[in-house]
C-alpha cells in the first residue's frame, strides 16, 4: 500500500512516496520556484536515483502532475500508474480549534481549514492549493488533513489562554495554538520507546530547534505547553523571528522608525532573531563559525538563543512538576554540538548532565545523569504517513466499505 505525503508551501511542494507495508521511502523530493519559468523538479528514488529538471510550473496543479510524472516516469520511476497511491496525506498548518486530529478531507473539512486561514495566511492557501491540486489529479486516493495544530489541542485552558479581555478569545479565537505538533508528537513517543517505558508514565521536553524553533512540555503523552503561541512568533529566538518580547515595544518602534503595521510585522517575522541580533545571518552553521572567529554579536546571538531554551526547560519542568527526558531535534537540534551543550549548561541540580564525548560524536543518548538527554531525528512525513494509513484503514473498516 503506498502513500503519498505532500507539504505544500507558497512556491514549493515537498513530497515523499512509503510502502507502508515496512514504511520505506520508495521516492521523495521538491518542487521549487512554483509561479516562474524556471520552477526545478527534483526527486531521489530508493535506487538512489538522482534526477534533476527546470521547466515552467505555474501552480501547484502543475507541480503535482510533474511529480506524478516524475513517480511515473518509464525510465526512473517507482510506479507502474498513479492508481497504485491509495492515499495522500497532507501537512496543513494550521487547524484552529477545529481539529484535534488528523481527519479524512471532504468538503467541510476544506471550508474548515479555509477559515483558519486568516490564523495562518502565509501557509493555509498553500496548504489548500496543495488539497485541490490532488482531489483533481488523484480522484481515487483517499485525502487526509495531518495539522501542525492538532497534538498541542489537549493543553489544559489556563496554559493557552492569554492576559487578554476573554472576549478577544470568544470572538476571535486568539489562544496559544502551538506548532511543529506533528515532529513533538514523532519525537516524544520515539523517545519513550527508547527508554523502554509507557509514554503515559513520562514527562518530557521536546526542543524542535530549525530555522523555526519551538519547545513542547509532553506530560503523559499530552503536550501541556509549548512556546510558539497565536502563530509561529512567540516563544523562542529563532533564525528571523523576534520570539517573546515586550507587547509595547511594537507601538514604541512603529513610532520612532515610521514603520507601518505590514513592516513591523516583516520585522519581527523576516529580520530579527538570529540575523537581527548577529547581522551575519540566520544559520547556525555560520554564525558558530563567526563565534569562533571572535564575532562578539555571533557570540551574543547565540547566547540569547540557547539562554531562551535553557529558560524553557526549566520552566516546563516546574509546569510539569519533574521531568524524565530532554530531546534535541530539527536541523540544529540534531546537529549542533555546541547548541545542545549551552542548552544544559547550569542545569546540573535538575538531574540534566550532558555527555560531552557523547554530544561531540552526535551519538543519540548524550545523557550522563539521571534526566535522560536524547538526540532524535525527527521524521514527520512518517508521522504524516501512518495518521494517513490508520484512517485509510478505518474507512476500509467502516460499514458502508465492507458490505
Amino acid at each position: 500500500m503506498k502513500i503519498l505525503i505532500l507539504n505544500c508551501g507558497s512556491s514549493s511542494v515537498k513530497f515523499q512516496l512509503l510502502e507502508m507495508t515496512d514504511e520505506s521511502v520508495i521516492a521523495k523530493g521538491i518542487v521549487e520556484k512554483i509561479g516562474t519559468s524556471s520552477s526545478i523538479i527534483s526527486m531521489k528514488t530508493f535506487r538512489d536515483d538522482n534526477i534533476r529538471e527546470s521547466r515552467e510550473i505555474l501552480n501547484h496543479t502543475q507541480a503535482l502532475s510533474a511529480v506524478i510524472g516524475f513517480l511515473g516516469h518509464p525510465n526512473y520511476g517507482v510506479l507502474k500508474s498513479r492508481d497504485e497511491i491509495s492515499a495522500v496525506g497532507h501537512r496543513v498548518v494550521h487547524g484552529g480549534e477545529r481539529f484535534s486530529g488528523s481527519v479524512k478531507i471532504t468538503k467541510e473539512v476544506i471550508d474548515d481549514i479555509t477559515k483558519c486561514i486568516e490564523l495562518a495566511p502565509l501557509h493555509n492557501p498553500a496548504n489548500l492549493s496543495g488539497i485541490t491540486a490532488s482531489v483533481a489529479l488523484l480522484p481515487e486516493a483517499l485525502q487526509v488533513g495531518v495539522f501542525d495544530t492538532a497534538f498541542h489541542q489537549r493543553m489544559p485552558k489556563y496554559a493557552f489562554i492569554y492576559g487578554l479581555p476573554y472576549e478577544m478569545y470568544k470572538r476571535w479565537g486568539i489562544r496559544r495554538y502551538g506548532f511543529h505538533g506533528t515532529s513533538h508528537y514523532y519525537v516524544s513517543r520515539m523517545a519513550a520507546q527508547w527508554i523502554g517505558r509507557p509514554i503515559e508514565e513520562l514527562k518530557i521536553i521536546t526542543c524542535h530547534l530549525g530555522n523555526g524553533a519551538s519547545i513542547a512540555a509532553v506530560d503523559g503523552g499530552i503536550s501541556v505547553d509549548t512556546t510558539m503561541g497565536f502563530t509561529p512568533l512567540e516563544g523562542l529566538v529563532m533564525g528571523t523571528r523576534c520570539g517573546d518580547i515586550d507587547p509595547a515595544i511594537l507601538p514604541f518602534i512603529i513610532e520612532k522608525e515610521n514603520l507601518s503595521l505590514e513592516g513591523a510585522n516583516m520585522m519581527m517575522n523576516k529580520h530579527s532573531g538570529l540575523i537581527g541580533i548577529s547581522g551575519v545571518g540566520s544559520d547556525m552553521r555560520d554564525l558558530i563559525k563567526e563565534r569562533e572567529d571572535g564575532n562578539e554579536l555571533a557570540a551574543l546571538a547565540i547566547d540569547v538563543y540557547c539562554y531562551r531554551i535553557k529558560k524553557y526547560i526549566g520552566a516546563y519542568a516546574a509546569a510539569m512538576g519533574g521531568l524524565d527526558i530532554v530531546v534535541f531535534t530539527g536541523g540544529v537540534g540534531e546537529n549542533a554540538v555546541l547548541i545542545r551543550t549551552l542548552c544544559v549548561q547550569g542545569l546540573e541540580f535538575m538531574g540534566i548532565v550532558i555527555d560531552e564525548q557523547k554530544n561531540e560524536n552526535n551519538e543519540n543518548d548524550l545523557s550522563a545523569g539521571p534526566v535522560k538527554i536524547f538526540r532524535i531525528p525527527t521524521n514527520e512525513e512518517l508521522t504524516i504517513a501512518r495518521e494517513t494509513h490508520e484512517i485509510l484503514r478505518q474507512e476500509q473498516l467502516s460499514p458502508e466499505n465492507t458490505q
